[in-house]
């Protein structure tokens, strides 16, 4: 019986533990210009510098790409409304700030 108890008690241990442990948190969007054109920088690897892609790439250009198309694409990505590959992964980590701060930015882009 007293075995049951301990065994009792370290359940509910454990989960009281695991009820306090919060669910991981990211960095704050940084919304200034230097931190956006760090989100835009992360975009470069399958997009080319600047939204720029390579020559015969089949990635999108993003550099001078209307806001509201690429706001339009990007939510799309993020609500399942457009498939990908990997842009619906990426899309779904940024917050809807971040979106529009990431649309604006490649809109004034030169092509």
């Amino acid at each position: 019986m007293q075995q049951l108890a301990l065994a009792a008690l370290a359940v509910a241990a454990t989960g009281a533990v695991h009820a306090q442990q919060a669910a991981p948190r990211f960095a704050p969007s940084n919304l200034t210009p230097a931190g956006v054109r760090a989100l835009a920088a992360t975009c470069a690897s399958c997009h080319g510098p600047e939204g720029r892609p390579a020559a015969g790439s089949t990635s999108a250009r993003l550099a001078g790409r209307p806001a509201e198309a690429s706001l339009d694409a990007l939510e799309a990505f993020r609500d399942g409304r457009k498939p990908g590959t990997v842009m619906p992964q990426i899309a779904r980590g940024y917050e809807p700030a971040e979106l529009r701060a990431l649309a604006a930015y490649f809109a004034r882009v030169a092509p």
